[in-house]
């Protein structure tokens, strides 16, 4: 069994230590820290570790958005933000940063549980023994076994585990509409609800990435009223 190392910074005493504790019983290991100060240096000291990160957005020396810009300028670890806020802003806002999801507090722990197992299932879309294959699409290449994505210059493009997930499924299936709630599904393994705006902050963050302008993109286009639709012409490599 592959071991999962996931680190959670969260300044209630109480809630950490009942958060480790069911975690541990799930077979994961994990590390915990109370503030970003504490934070910072475990994540700095285990970082080619880490399978996932949780992040509070409220903490006594700073907030979580500061910890998941850190994160993401560094890694391409999934992130999973914990608010208390009933606003839509600080999901939206932690989503921008390069959050891979959001969950609202109070939480269950077993749906907190089926987040994670659900970010881990789809880092492993390519399975072991898969042979390494690409697609390659203006200018860019997609190595779907490495899951990275380089320009045409061969340099990296930045994208979190649900980004890349989410430009896979497009660029699989380019020139077909997808529905906002198969994509919903596919990126973050639950349903859509009707005031969900969490997949079209990604798909404009995903844009952004790309260098697709969003008020008239070209590669990722909205159809209103339906979802959306990968335009360019994409090519299927057998190796990179």
């Amino acid at each position: 069994m592959t071991v999962r190392t996931l680190l959670v910074v969260d300044d209630d005493l109480k809630t950490r230590t009942l958060l480790k504790t069911y975690l541990e019983k799930h077979q994961f290991v994990v590390r915990v820290a109370h503030d970003g100060v504490s934070f910072l240096s475990e994540f700095e000291r285990f970082q080619n570790e880490l399978s996932l990160v949780i992040l509070d957005v409220m903490l006594p020396d700073t907030d979580g958005f500061v910890l998941c810009r850190h994160v993401r300028q560094r890694s391409t670890v999934p992130i999973i933000m914990l608010t208390a806020s009933a606003d839509d802003t600080d999901r939206i806002v932690g989503l921008e940063l390069g959050a891979d999801d959001y969950i609202a507090k109070p939480y269950n722990p077993r749906e907190l549980l089926a987040r994670i197992k659900a970010i881990h299932r789809r880092m492993q879309l390519s399975g072991a023994g898969t042979p390494v294959r690409a697609l390659r699409f203006a200018g860019f290449t997609m190595d779907l076994g490495g899951r990275t994505l380089s320009d045409a210059q061969g340099q990296a493009v930045v994208l979190t585990s649900m980004d890349f997930n989410l430009l896979r499924i497009l660029a699989e299936h380019a020139g077909e509409t997808l529905d906002r709630s198969r994509l919903m599904e596919h990126t973050r393994g639950r349903d859509l609800g009707p005031l969900d705006r969490s997949l079209d902050v990604q798909v404009s963050r995903l844009r952004q990435r790309l260098g697709d302008d969003g008020k008239q993109p070209a590669l990722i286009k909205t159809v209103r009223g339906s979802g959306y639709v990968f335009c360019a012409e994409v090519q299927s490599l057998s190796d990179v």
